[in-house]
């Protein structure tokens, strides 16, 4: 009879603290990096954490969760490779901003789109290149940024750009010639060029675009997903998204 009472509140107090750890409410741990205006360190560095962190997407994510009621922390660091690794891997990670492409599709659960981004071929404001057409950078050297989804593409198409750790790098290489053509985004593109004080870069090419996501491990709980969503959804038709992106562009 002692066993049994026993056992009935061995198994009650292991219910309660099951049920307990079931309604602690989920915390998400936000990864993104130095890519402006979409996501910067105030300082300019490649670590930062929380209020330290700005920008149109981390406005926009630091908006969406208080709406949806969803605890989290951030944090930008590097490289890209690493913490799109880390989200991929770690229950209750998210990464953003990252492009939604098909061969990511099944990797991640999706929040978004946040914003556009066009895939372009900057050159010079005094170069003669005028391309078509991707396949016609094949002659040039094109430098891109490592890990990133317009470098893959690239190499998709059997292309070999010269890979920067930073995509901050890809600018000064430009200026001073090592490479012909920056594969990159715009607007981040032209935004990181005029911080190190360099305009008049010469679209020669754009080859494709995408959007801009938030990538959420598999195991993040679909109504978690949903209340995101939702919140995003409704930022969007109140104007707030327009309203975000007028402060940085």
């Amino acid at each position: 009879m002692l066993k049994t009472i026993a056992s009935i509140a061995a198994a009650a107090l292991l219910f309660g603290a099951t049920l307990g750890h079931a309604q602690t409410p989920v915390k998400i741990d936000l990864l993104t990096e130095n890519f402006p205006p979409y996501n910067m360190a105030a300082d300019g560095k490649n670590f930062a954490r929380d209020e330290n962190i700005s920008g149109i997407a981390v406005d926009i994510v630091r908006e969406m969760f208080k709406r949806a009621g969803v605890d989290y922390t951030l944090t930008l660091r590097f490289p890209w490779e690493r913490i799109y690794g880390m989200a991929l891997e770690q229950p209750n990670y998210g990464v953003f901003v990252t492009a939604r492409l098909p061969e990511r599709e099944e990797l991640f659960k999706w929040v978004g789109p946040i914003g556009p981004d066009d895939w372009v071929l900057l050159a010079r404001g005094d170069s003669p290149i005028n391309l078509t057409n991707l396949e016609q950078a094949r002659q040039y050297n094109v430098g891109a940024y490592k890990g990133d989804a317009i470098a893959e593409h690239l190499e998709g198409q059997g292309l070999t750009p010269q890979l920067a750790l930073r995509d901050q790098e890809n600018v000064k290489k430009l200026i001073d010639g090592k490479i012909d053509l920056w594969a990159t985004g715009d607007p981040a593109g032209r935004y990181l060029a005029r911080q190190d004080g360099v305009t008049g870069l010469k679209r020669v090419l754009r080859f494709d675009s995408a959007e801009l996501y938030l990538a959420l491990n598999k195991q993040v709980a679909d109504e978690t997903v949903q209340k995101l969503q939702k919140a995003l959804d409704q930022m969007r038709s109140e104007g707030v998204i327009d309203e975000i992106n007028a402060r940085y562009l």
